[in-house]
């Protein structure tokens, strides 16, 4: 079957709603961690609103990909790939909430809007939205360089 650019479009989107909980989870662990000085499984069932068993589940797909790791009784933790890509998907989530507020949408919606956009922004158009906001375009290797 022939390839189009719709198929190519489509396949992104796909590739898009793969990562998605992944990046959730990691920027969801970074969050409770920084707060919380730790996470765990309990923590995430009741922010996700799932049961233990799809976050267990969930913890050991991250673990495979190097991502987290965890012991039983001791909490679950981000690798430094972990951290990285939490980082990336926390910037990601700021610049299209803080675009959808300049676009004049209502915070609650754009909090709720941001959840579902933030996953299938390419770099070019958060450095567009980062251009439009005024602000600068920090890119993988400058983010982490400017957090130390």
């Amino acid at each position: 079957m022939k390839k189009t650019k719709h198929s190519d479009y489509f396949n992104k989107v796909k590739a898009d709603h793969q990562s998605e909980l992944v990046e959730d989870y990691v920027e969801e662990i970074a969050t409770l961690f920084k707060h919380n000085g730790e996470v765990r499984s309990t923590d995430l069932a009741q922010r996700f609103g799932v049961s233990a068993a799809a976050v267990s589940k969930m913890i050991r797909r991250l673990n495979e990909q190097g991502l987290v790791t965890s012991m039983p009784y001791r909490g679950i933790f981000l690798t430094g790939a972990g951290q990285a890509l939490a980082e990336k998907v926390a910037y990601r989530h700021r610049i299209v909430f803080e675009m959808l507020l300049k676009l004049g949408v209502p915070e609650s919606i754009a909090h709720a809007d941001t959840e579902g956009i933030e996953h299938h922004c390419s770099e070019e158009t958060v450095k567009a939205m980062c251009h439009f906001l005024e602000q600068p375009y920090l890119p993988e290797s400058d983010k982490q360089q400017s957090d130390e």
